[in-house]
C-alpha cells in the first residue's frame, strides 16, 4: 500500500516501514562515523528501547561499543491492512542492521511493568547473554498496571496547588493559544508517581540482582527532563515533578544496593526534543519550537542520537563525569540551559503569536522531527511507492 501520515492530535496513527528503517540507518551512520569506543559497555538491557532516547541508547551501545543488546518495548505489530507502530519498525530495522554486523540483538515485545515480561527477559539473559554491565531504563507510558496489586494508575499533566494559565501551541492548526490547566488531585499525584516514578526501575534491578544478572561494576541509568522557567509549571511544581522526586529517591536507593558490587545508578537529565511523549505535554511543542530556533542559530542543537552519543562517550564511561549537578545527576541539558539561550527563549516566548510563529520559532523543524518519528519526511524514501506493511 501507499502509506501516508494520518495525524490525530499529538499522535500519528500510521508509520512508514521504509522511512523508519531509513531513520534508524541515519542514527547508526552518525554513531559509526565517530569510530568505535574501546572502553565501555558490552552487555546491555534497554527497557523502553524502540523510540527516542531508548532507541538511541541501543544504537549507540551496539554500533559505538559493539555491545550485545536486549531491548524491551510495547509496540503494535503490523497487519495486512494496518501499519505497525513506529517503534516496532524501528526495532526490526535495528535488529536487522545489528545482525548484519554480527552483533547480538534480541527484543521482547510486552508490558515492561509486568512480572511476566521481567521473567521472560531474565530467562533470555540467563540462557544467551549473562550478567549485564549496563541497564537503561527509558519507559514512557501514560498508564501502569501494578504487577502486585493490579491497580491501574494513569499519569496526568497537571500543576499542583494552583491553576495554570499560559501559552501553548495547537500543532494541528499552527496556532498559539492560551491554555488553562486545573491542579491535580492527591489521587492523581499519587497515580502519576506510580507510573513515572522510580518503583518499576527498582523492581527491574531487584529482579536482575536476584537472578545473578548484574555484573561487577555494572551501571544503571534512567532518563528524565527538568526544564527551566518556561516549563516549570508542568515539570516542577506539578504532578510530574513529584514523580521526578521519586526517581531521585530510587536512584539513591539503587546506589546503596549496587555499592556491594561496585556498581552505580545514575539519572541523566536530557534536553527537550520532539518525542511521542513530549508532543502530548502542554507548553512543550511551543517551547521546543522556540528552543530549536535559538539552539540551531547558535549551532548547539542536538537530537536524541547526538545527546546519547555525547552521554556515553564523554560522561557515562569517562573516569569522572564532568557534568554533574549537586544531586549527582548527569546534565545533558547543559547547552539548553545556558543563560544566553534561556534568556532568548524567554524573550521569544513573550512575543510569539500565531501571526509571527514562523518568524519567532522553528515550527517547521518541530514538525519535521515529529513526522520523522513515524518514518515520514526522509529525503531518501519514495513515499509514493507501494510498500508492504511488514518489514523483515
Amino acid at each position: 500500500m501507499i502509506i501516508k501520515p494520518r495525524v490525530r492530535g499529538f499522535v500519528c496513527t500510521t508509520a512508514h516501514p521504509v522511512g523508519c528503517e531509513a531513520n534508524v540507518a541515519e542514527q547508526i551512520k552518525y554513531v559509526t562515523s565517530h569510530g568505535p569506543v574501546m572502553n565501555g559497555t558490552k552487555k546491555v538491557l534497554i527497557i523502553g528501547a524502540s523510540t527516542g532516547y531508548g532507541l538511541a541508547s541501543r544504537i549507540t551501545a551496539a554500533f559505538g561499543f559493539n555491545a550485545a543488546t536486549v531491548g524491551i518495548f510495547f509496540e503494535k505489530e503490523p497487519t495486512s491492512e494496518h501499519t505497525a507502530t513506529a517503534g516496532w519498525y524501528n526495532s526490526v530495522a535495528f535488529e536487522k542492521a545489528a545482525q548484519a554486523k554480527n552483533l547480538y540483538a534480541k527484543s521482547i515485545n510486552g508490558d515492561a511493568f509486568s512480572d511476566e515480561i521481567k521473567a521472560t527477559t531474565i530467562e533470555l539473559l540467563k540462557n544467551e547473554v549473562g550478567p549485564l554491565d549496563l541497564i537503561i531504563y527509558s519507559v514512557a507510558s501514560p498508564r501502569r498496571v501494578h504487577p502486585k496489586t493490579g491497580y491501574v494508575a494513569k499519569s496526568v499533566l497537571k500543576p499542583i496547588g494552583d491553576t495554570f494559565t499560559g501559552k501553548t501551541l495547537d500543532t494541528d492548526r499552527a496556532e498559539v493559544k492560551t491554555i488553562t490547566i486545573e491542579p491535580a488531585t492527591p489521587e492523581e499525584i499519587n497515580d502519576t508517581v506510580a507510573v513515572m516514578g522510580g518503583e518499576d526501575w527498582e523492581m527491574w534491578l531487584d529482579a536482575l540482582d536476584k537472578a545473578g544478572l548484574l555484573a561487577q561494576g555494572c551501571k544503571t541509568l534512567s532518563y528524565t527532563y527538568l526544564g527551566e522557567k518556561q516549563t516549570w509549571p508542568i515539570y516542577g511544581k506539578a504532578a510530574i515533578g513529584k514523580a521526578k522526586e521519586d526517581l531521585d529517591r530510587a536512584c539513591v536507593a539503587l546506589n546503596q544496593r549496587l555499592s556491594a558490587i561496585e556498581g552505580s545508578a545514575h539519572i541523566a537529565v536530557m534536553k527537550a526534543i520532539v518525542t511521542q511523549a513530549s508532543s502530548a505535554i502542554p507548553i512543550m511543542p511551543l517551547y521546543i519550537s522556540l528552543l530549536y530556533k535559538v539552539m540551531k542559530d547558535k549551532k548547539v542543537h542536538e537530537g536524541s542520537i547526538e545527546q546519547i552519543y555525547r552521554l556515553f562517550s564523554t560522561q557515562l564511561f569517562s573516569t569522572v563525569p564532568s557534568n554533574l549537578d549537586e544531586q549527582g545527576r548527569i546534565r545533558l541539558d547543559d547547552w539548553e540551559l545556558r543563560d544566553d539561550i534561556q534568556a532568548q527563549v524567554e524573550e521569544l516566548w513573550k512575543k510569539v503569536t500565531t501571526e509571527n510563529l514562523a518568524e519567532m520559532a522553528d515550527f517547521k523543524g518541530y514538525q519535521a522531527d515529529f513526522f520523522r518519528l513515524f518514518g515520514f519526511g526522509l529525503a531518501s524514501v519514495d513515499y509514493e511507492a507501494d510498500v508492504s506493511t511488514e518489514l523483515r
